[in-house]
């Protein structure tokens, strides 16, 4: 009988201690998510599973039901909209600031700034959705702001997520594009091209929240994020850091 509740107990108490901490990721963290995982999966014996794409479209996810825990944004806008649904535990809080970097190929000069996409070298150049996509979004606008949007127009190759983008740029689909610095330090892209910070580009906000049906684990590794551990990693990944909490 007493071997019968033992084994009983295991039963009922695996799934729990198995279950994977499932996360959220826009696509800009993907690498940095790898580096994360690593430490925390290591530190704290809890296994988790990154689910990578643009913010929008895993913002559509969540509020159509998808089983996640933790949500690292590209922005604080979609987590904001996440909370105000009621779907989050608290408002979201800042865990990085990302960079927007050009990226071109390697016989341009990206560090001569946007107007260099005007060479009729570039065909080509690559950015993520702007409706879904907040780094998207904030290269749009630098190109609308220095008005060439227009002239640019007809170049323009838009990704789901910066994770096609990138897939552009790695494979020689396109002779420029605009994705995060996190990526370019991330060996991936490492001797295919250029790149340089986009000049009046402001660091973006990035955003977490913690899902109101997070599961056991969760919060430990919400916490992680903020730890020196995690900051040390995203600031090796090029991202600036929000102060401490």
């Amino acid at each position: 009988m007493r071997h019968g509740l033992i084994l009983l107990f295991i039963v009922l108490t695996l799934p729990a201690t198995a279950q994977k901490i499932r996360v959220a990721v826009a696509a800009n963290a993907q690498f940095v998510m790898e580096k994360l995982k690593a430490g925390f999966e290591k530190k704290t014996g809890l296994s988790v599973e990154s689910i990578v794409n643009s913010s929008g479209k895993l913002t559509a996810q969540i509020q159509n039901g998808a089983p996640f825990d933790v949500f690292l944004s590209a922005d604080l806008h979609y987590p904001e909209l996440v909370f105000r649904a009621g779907l989050a535990q608290a408002k979201p809080t800042t865990y990085a600031y990302g960079l927007l970097v050009l990226w071109t190929r390697a016989d341009i000069d990206p560090a001569q700034g946007l107007a260099v996409l005007a060479d009729k070298r570039i065909t080509k150049i690559a950015i993520a959705n702007p409706k879904t996509a907040p780094y998207g979004a904030v290269a749009v606008n630098m190109l609308t702001q220095q008005n060439l949007l227009k002239s640019l127009q007809s170049k323009i190759v838009y990704g789901e997520s910066i994770s096609q983008v990138n897939q552009y740029l790695v494979s020689g689909a396109v002779d420029a594009g605009f994705t995060a610095k996190s990526v370019v330090l991330e060996p991936v892209l490492r001797g295919k091209g250029r790149w340089a910070d986009v000049k009046g580009a402001k660091p973006i906000a990035q955003g977490v929240v913690l899902l109101k049906k997070a599961t056991a684990g969760s919060q430990k590794f919400y916490d992680y994020l903020f730890s020196p551990e995690a900051r040390a990693i995203f600031q090796q990944y090029g991202y600036q850091l929000p102060s401490r909490r």
